[in-house]
């Protein structure tokens, strides 16, 4: 039970970081005109924060600190997905990867979602 925890952490680890690989590509990827820029320059800093608190969350100094950190990588990740849909719905991205990594973004969500629930016994 706890190498299947173990194991689960560090695969999460790795998703999240692929996660961030994947929307700096995205980004590279957007038209070079002012508005993708801008949504863009947003996105980078939520999708990249998800990992970070992730990673953050093993020096975590207590069960709640912990928690607090998984809680920040929800919300960017709820932010990402909403420049991400702004960018799929304004025509700004093309409409298969922004799916792509919006689903994603979604299924990580899920996961700290999911994971903020047990972390406070409710679940």
């Amino acid at each position: 039970m706890q190498n299947d925890r173990l194991k689960f952490k560090d695969e999460f680890k790795r998703r999240v970081y692929s996660f961030a690989l994947d929307i700096i590509s995205f980004i590279d990827q957007l038209p070079k005109e002012q508005t993708s820029s801008i949504v863009g320059h947003q996105l980078l800093p939520s999708a990249t924060s998800i990992g970070a608190n992730v990673i953050e969350a093993e020096a975590a100094s207590s069960r709640k600190d912990y928690t607090n950190f998984f809680s920040y990588a929800l919300k960017s990740a709820n932010e990402t997905k909403f420049w991400l849909a702004l960018l799929m719905d304004s025509g700004k991205a093309d409409k298969s990867k922004a799916n792509r990594v919006l689903k994603e973004a979604n299924e990580i969500a899920n996961i700290l979602g999911a994971s903020i629930l047990t972390l406070n016994g409710k679940r």
